[in-house]
């Protein structure tokens, strides 16, 4: 079976990788200067011209792309070629303010496709097998990604979308699916979902999981991992860059490896935009290096993450990132504490509670309310029917996320089944501070 999809470039030297890289910047921000007035004119706003960046280390000249950027462009703003020659849009599946609108020309869809297609080789997966896709279709990124990478693979695909879980798990037995593609909260309502079926891993054919598009924990991973007896692997991307793609795990899953001959990875301290040595924790900053249609020079990702090149088992060469450890925008300060739902689900998972809540935080007066809804499972439920019981499991698991935290929640522990299932990305957060502002 092959372990790689294209094992000259997965496994590149890493000089030959670097000089690659540099050959197509070089080229980029030439052509981007030339073909986006938009980034033209902040180029020439630091006094930069394509002729100044003469090698990778003058990327630190280039200004930085935000989403505000996007929003400002939109719809065609950061468009660099006619569009004529756009063959796709894809949207961001956020609702705050302008959407933002990616386009692609074939060329654009070759590459997101190929960097979907390494992600499910990187798995396991070849033409053998049964591709499950339960990712949204539509605007949203995730459907189309691994729908192409699949096509790519060779692999029979199943164009599920998202939703109507019992019918999931109907073709997923009857067509005997060997590798799903899904948020991991819908994976794990999956895994949840086979058991009030009266299922059980033994009776479904999965291998292995590509799941991404929202944050999750190594102690989600073990959850998902024992519900649908699989292993479970990361994949990253997000629309402004491409898609699921631009990073994937391989099976020592211990980060994800970018794929360097389409993208550049730099990690910049959030508040200074100063360039961080390896190793360290900062933002993630992209920069596309062959993309046509919609070309981004880095663009702060606002994810918070470590880069590290190290020698890994798979033979990839290409550099890890670690699983984003929260964002340096979505990071909640509640009471002048920076908390990341991250942080809570694992807190959560360790106590051996469920993944599914929800964090409510609101203002009263002047002071932050801090509320954690959780949900108990059928175990729990009826092992604390006692309101004593219930107290002692609040107090110890509040304690615990004051350790974690530094700060206090007031925690609910709810029946099974009483917070809304997502089919889609999790509804984790419930901030109403904003709707003060």
């Amino acid at each position: 079976m092959a372990k790689y999809f294209q094992e000259e470039i997965e496994t590149m030297p890493v000089e030959q990788l670097k000089a690659l890289q540099e050959e197509k910047f070089l080229k980029q921000v030439k052509f981007v200067y030339e073909n986006n007035e938009y980034y033209r004119n902040l180029m020439d706003e630091k006094g930069i011209k394509p002729e100044d960046i003469k090698s990778m280390d003058d990327i630190q000249k280039l200004p930085f792309l935000t989403k505000s950027d996007l929003r400002e462009a939109y719809p065609y703003g950061l468009l660099s070629k006619p569009l004529k020659d756009c063959v796709r849009i894809q949207s961001t599946s956020g609702t705050t303010g302008r959407r933002v609108v990616a386009f692609y020309t074939q060329h654009d869809l070759d590459i997101w496709e190929e960097c979907c297609a390494r992600a499910i080789v990187a798995v396991g997966g070849s033409n053998k097998d049964v591709v499950q896709v339960a990712y949204g279709y539509g605007l949203f990124t995730g459907g189309a990604g691994l729908h192409g990478g699949s096509h790519k693979v060779g692999s029979l695909t199943l164009p599920m979308s998202s939703g109507n879980t019992e019918r999931q798990i109907q073709f997923m037995r009857d067509l005997n699916a060997t590798i799903l593609c899904c948020t991991p909260s819908y994976a794990a309502y999956i895994g949840e979902k086979l058991h009030d079926m009266g299922l059980t891993p033994d009776d479904i054919n999965l291998k292995a999981g590509i799941f991404g598009a929202e944050p999750w924990t190594e102690e989600m991973r073990q959850n998902i991992e024992k519900s649908l007896g699989i292993k479970a692997y990361d994949i990253y991307g997000l629309t402004e860059i491409s898609g699921p793609g631009v990073s994937f795990e391989c099976e020592a899953q211990t980060g994800m490896h970018i794929n360097e001959d389409h993208f550049y990875a730099e990690v910049i301290d959030p508040d200074t935009g100063e360039v961080l040595p390896e190793g360290s924790e900062g933002e993630l900053v992209f920069t596309s290096l062959d993309k046509e249609a919609f070309p981004l020079l880095r663009y702060r990702t606002r994810d918070l993450v470590v880069l590290k090149r190290e020698k890994c088992p798979c033979g990839r060469t290409h550099i890890k990132m670690c699983k984003p450890k929260g964002r340096s925008d979505d990071m909640m300060i509640i009471r002048g504490v920076n908390v990341f739902p991250s942080q809570i689900e694992t807190v959560l998972l360790k106590c051996g509670y469920t993944p599914n809540y929800q964090i409510l935080v609101d203002r009263v007066g002047n002071e932050d309310t801090f509320d954690i809804n959780v949900e108990l499972s059928e175990e729990q439920f009826k092992k604390y029917r006692e309101e004593s019981d219930l107290d002692a499991a609040r107090k110890s698991l509040t304690s615990a996320m004051v350790t974690m935290l530094g700060i206090r929640p007031k925690m609910h522990l709810l029946a099974p089944k009483s917070i809304v299932r997502s089919e889609g990305k999790a509804v984790r957060i419930i901030d109403k501070r904003k709707l003060h502002d």
